[in-house]
């Protein structure tokens, strides 16, 4: 594993961390819609809370996943893949809503970031 790969395991994995447990609850600009909090985006998407919780959850998972990828590097392979449809998902329910495509940008960029380790990019 190479130190660039370490790198954007880790960068991804902070993001997903940062996302999913410090601005759960906070507004940011790449929210969709006008909504204020992740529930509040869901809401927006029309989809239920308990999907919200199952995204977090595994988004949460996937970012250890990844931390310990750095050591158990054969992890990695099935968190890109994973990753990656979650966030094609999140693409996807941004246009759904019209999105201005600012919002979708932190999602282009992990999924960017993802199929460059996969080696598509």
């Amino acid at each position: 594993m190479t130190l660039l790969t370490i790198l954007i395991n880790l960068i991804i994995a902070l993001t997903l961390l940062n996302v999913w447990i410090l601005r759960l609850n906070k507004k940011t600009i790449y929210r969709g819609g006008d909504a204020n909090s992740m529930k509040e985006e869901f809401d927006v998407y029309g989809l239920p809370l308990w999907f919200m919780y199952f995204i977090g959850f595994s988004k949460i998972m996937l970012a250890f996943l990844l931390i310990i990828g750095i050591w158990i590097y054969q992890l990695n392979f099935y968190s890109y893949i994973i990753l990656s449809a979650l966030m094609i998902g999140a693409i996807v329910m941004h246009f759904k809503v019209k999105d201005p495509i600012i919002k979708s940008i932190p999602a282009i960029s992990v999924l960017m970031l993802l199929l460059a380790l996969l080696g598509i990019v």
